[in-house]
């Protein structure tokens, strides 16, 4: 059988940009061990390079409980994200060991200032931010996207916003103060008295909502064990008793973490809800 053997020179139509990930960029520091040491809170970032246009920035912020987290573990998920036109940061941040509270939160609000500081670096469209995160992560990419409370705005470049136009948790506890008294769970980022109502309404992003918040999709599945789906309808239900724009997207069978948030038709879903609420 005659083997094939070919050559050929041909041109491809450059219809999209290149792209690229800037790893562990530092974005603040923190007092570590004790006061003794500092350390960096670092963020990954998947960009388009390119002249002339700026897009829309999508921060993504990974779960754990408070107690672990790492910026890098669905890098694959939001690379693909990011090459559907999107600019993908992916944030460290404080955990309960280190900063209660509101730290972690006061964190990645500082992370979005200075997304927008240095958007001409990544290609950034200042005024479109979306954020996206799991349990944890989407307890905080509530908070990021309802409290405005500038008691959380604290470090650096303070002139820029940290405002967010859209909110994508997963399977997101939202009233903490519930989830402690039902399931009498340990919450040692909050280390306040979780029988005290005004301590509950500082942590819960319900209490925050106003006519200005972002629209919403929020993701849950029906058989989540840690989060319980009753967390996600609190959060959407209030969103529409403020006639706020929220979507509901509630996965049959589905647990914590489970494969079906990481599908392909799911992930199209949250592409084209960003694509709509950030264009």
């Amino acid at each position: 059988m005659a083997k094939t053997a070919l050559k050929e020179t041909i041109t491809i139509k450059v219809n999209e940009p290149t792209y690229y990930l800037d790893e562990d960029v530092t974005y603040a520091q923190r007092d570590a061990w004790f006061g003794h040491v500092t350390r960096d809170l670092r963020m990954d970032i998947i960009y388009p390079q390119t002249d002339k246009n700026i897009y829309p920035c999508i921060v993504w912020i990974c779960g754990g409980g408070w107690r672990q987290v790492d910026k890098g573990a669905h890098m694959p998920y939001l690379a693909d994200l990011a090459r559907r036109g999107f600019v993908v940061a992916s944030l460290d941040y404080r955990l309960s060991h280190e900063a209660p509270f509101p730290g972690a939160l006061i964190d990645l609000k500082e992370g979005i200032r200075w997304l927008r500081a240095h958007a001409k670096r990544y290609s950034i469209d200042t005024t479109k931010f979306g954020v996206m995160g799991e349990s944890a992560g989407g307890y905080l990419a509530a908070m990021v996207a309802l409290a405005q409370d500038k008691s959380f705005e604290q470090g650096e470049n303070l002139k820029f916003s940290s405002a967010v136009q859209a909110a994508c948790p997963w399977y997101m506890p939202c009233d903490m103060a519930q989830l402690f008294k039902e399931r009498g769970m340990s919450l040692p980022f909050f280390n306040g008295d979780m029988k005290d109502p005004k301590y509950g309404k500082y942590i819960n992003p319900i209490s925050y909502i106003s006519a200005k918040s972002p629209p919403f999709l929020i993701i849950h599945g029906t058989e989540d064990q840690t989060v319980p789906l009753q967390q996600g309808e609190l959060m959407h239900e209030a969103l529409v008793a403020k006639n706020l724009d929220s979507r509901m997207i509630i996965l049959k069978g589905e647990g914590h973490a489970g494969p079906q948030f990481f599908q392909r038709p799911l992930w199209e879903m949250i592409i084209s809800f960003f694509k709509k609420k950030l264009s």
